[in-house]
C-alpha cells in the first residue's frame, strides 16, 4: 500500500472566484452563424426583373439555324463513335433527321490519333474531309497579311472543322489545323459522304434547301439583312423592307426552391431572449434559400447560364491556365458594354499566378464599397457556385447585364402575397398537434439571356497546371 503525503491547502482566496462570479453574470451571445453564407455577387450584380406573370417571354428578330452546336460521342474502351444524330450539329446537316441516313454516315467516320505537332490539314490542300475532334486540343492557323502565321481559332472536345465537304468538292483548305495535345479525331472523306448522299434522296433535297438558305441575304448573326440605301444623291427609289420576328419565342418561368420550416411552439413562447427564434430560424432558412438561388442561376440545365451560353459563344483555353490572353478573347466575344466576370475564386487565384508570372498586376474597381479585382476595367466577381470537376478544371463566365444593353437579367416577382423580401415569401401554414408551427418558405426566380452575344464562357479552363 502506497501512503502519498498529505497536500497542503492553499492561501485562502482574497476575492470572488471567477467560475461564482460567473453564476450571476449573463453572456453576450451572438446571433446564430452560418458558414454556407457566401458573397453572392451574381444575385447583387444581375438586374432583375418584375415577371407579373410568372413567366418572362424573349422575342428576337428571325434567325435561321447555323448549325455551330457541339457534336458528342459514345466511348466503348478505346474506340470513339460519333452519335448519329448529333451529326445534325454540322451547319450543312442542321435539321435533317433521317436516323437511317445519319446512322450510316456515322459508320463511315474513321478514328485517327495525332500526337502535340502533327498536321491534320494542310493550307491550300483540298478540303476533302470533315473532322470531328472527339478529344484533345487544336489550333486553326493562318497566314498573316505579311507573310507571317496568326492563330485563327483553337478548337476543343466537340467541335469540329471541314463540313464545307459536304457541300462543295472544290474546295480548299484556308488554314492549317495543327494538334496541340494529344488528339483523337474522328474523319469522314467526301467520298463516303457522296456515295451516301447518290443514295439518300431526302438528303439531297434537305442540301438543296441548306444551299438556298445561305444565298439569301443576312448579317453576320444569321438575321435577315434589313435593306437600307446610304451615299446617294437625287431622287432615287429607295428599298422597302421589314424586320421579320422568330414566331416561336422562348418563355422563362419562374422557377421555385422552397422548405419548410418548423420550431416548437414551447420555443418560440419560452426562448426569445436575446433572439426571437423564429426571427433567426427564418433568417438562416432564407440565406440558404439564396445561396441555392444563386447555384440555380449557374448550374440549372433549364435556364443556369452556364448551359445557355451559345456554343458560339464558348472558347477553350489557349494553354490551359487562366491566362490574360483568355480573358482578352472573351472580351471580344462580349465587347459591348461588358459587365463582369463571373469565376470560382480558386480561379482568380490561378488568373493572379499568371499575371505575377507574365509581370502584370491587374487593377481593381470599387462595387459597393468592396474593392474587386479586374481586368480591362471588368470586375472578376468571385462565384464559389461555379463547378470545379475533379481534374481541377472550372469555366470563366462574362456577360453584359441589364434589358437595354440586351444582356443577361434576373427574373423575379414582387408583391407576392406574405412576402419577405423581393421574390421570397412566407406563409404560415399552421399548428399541428404536437404543438410545432410551420412556415412555408418559397422563393421565385429565373434568368435570360436575351441576346447570345451576351453571355460567353471559357471553357475547361486548368487550375493546377504547374509551368
Amino acid at each position: 500500500m502506497t501512503v502519498t503525503d498529505p497536500v497542503e491547502p492553499g492561501p485562502a482566496p482574497l476575492s470572488l472566484g471567477r467560475a461564482a462570479a460567473r453564476t450571476l453574470a449573463t453572456t453576450t451571445k451572438s446571433v446564430p452563424q452560418m458558414q454556407g453564407i457566401s458573397s453572392r455577387w451574381l444575385l447583387k450584380a444581375l438586374p432583375w426583373i418584375d415577371v407579373e406573370a410568372g413567366s418572362y417571354r424573349v422575342n428576337r428578330r428571325l434567325a435561321y439555324a447555323v448549325g455551330d452546336g457541339r457534336v458528342t460521342f459514345t466511348t466503348t474502351g478505346a474506340t470513339v463513335r460519333v452519335i448519329p444524330p448529333e451529326l445534325g450539329e454540322l451547319a450543312p446537316l442542321r435539321g435533317y433527321d433521317d436516323d437511317t441516313v445519319l446512322t450510316e454516315l456515322a459508320a463511315r467516320f474513321t478514328q485517327h490519333d495525332y500526337q502535340p505537332g502533327d498536321i491534320l490539314a494542310e493550307f491550300g490542300s483540298p478540303a476533302d474531309h470533315v473532322f470531328l475532334i472527339a478529344h484533345g486540343k487544336i489550333t486553326k492557323i493562318g497566314a498573316g497579311a505579311y507573310g507571317d502565321h496568326t492563330t485563327l481559332a483553337t478548337l476543343a472536345d466537340g467541335d469540329y472543322f471541314g463540313d464545307t465537304a459536304l457541300t462543295r468538292t472544290d474546295g480548299i483548305w484556308e488554314f492549317t489545323a495543327k494538334a496541340v495535345t494529344a488528339c483523337t479525331v474522328l474523319t469522314l472523306p467526301r467520298a463516303a459522304f457522296d456515295d451516301v448522299l447518290s443514295r439518300a434522296g431526302t438528303l439531297q433535297t434537305h442540301l438543296r434547301a441548306y444551299q438556298a438558305r445561305r444565298t439569301a441575304a443576312s448579317n453576320d448573326h444569321g438575321e435577315a439583312d434589313i435593306c437600307l440605301a446610304s451615299g446617294h444623291d437625287g431622287e432615287p427609289q429607295l428599298p422597302g423592307t421589314f424586320a421579320d420576328y422568330d414566331t416561336q419565342p422562348r418563355e422563362y418561368e419562374l422557377s421555385v426552391a422552397q422548405t419548410v420550416l418548423r420550431v416548437h411552439s414551447r420555443v418560440a413562447d419560452l426562448y426569445n431572449q436575446p433572439y426571437n427564434q423564429i426571427e433567426q430560424q427564418l433568417r438562416l432558412t432564407v440565406e440558404a434559400l439564396r445561396e441555392r438561388q444563386e447555384h440555380e442561376l449557374v448550374n440549372n440545365l433549364g435556364f443556369g447560364l452556364l448551359h445557355n451560353a451559345d456554343f458560339a459563344q464558348r472558347i477553350p483555353t489557349r494553354t490551359g491556365p487562366p491566362t490574360p490572353d483568355d480573358l482578352d478573347e472573351l472580351l471580344t466575344l462580349v465587347w459591348k458594354d461588358p459587365g463582369f466576370f463571373l469565376a470560382h475564386p480558386a480561379t482568380i487565384a490561378a488568373f493572379g499566378r499568371e499575371c505575377t508570372k507574365a509581370g502584370l498586376y491587374p487593377g481593381s474597381v470599387d462595387l459597393g464599397g468592396h474593392q474587386i479585382p479586374a481586368w480591362r476595367g471588368v470586375p472578376l466577381l468571385p462565384c464559389n457556385k461555379i463547378p470545379v470537376s475533379d481534374t481541377r478544371t472550372s469555366p470563366v463566365l462574362l456577360m453584359r447585364t441589364g434589358e437595354q444593353a440586351q444582356g443577361v437579367v434576373g427574373l423575379h416577382q414582387t408583391g407576392l402575397p406574405d412576402e419577405y423580401q423581393p421574390g421570397l415569401n412566407v406563409r404560415f401554414m399552421g399548428i399541428s398537434e404536437q404543438a410545432i408551427i410551420s412556415y412555408l418558405v418559397s422563393a421565385y426566380y429565373s434568368a435570360a439571356v436575351l441576346v447570345p452575344d451576351a453571355l460567353a464562357v471559357l471553357e475547361n479552363v486548368e487550375l493546377g497546371r504547374e509551368s
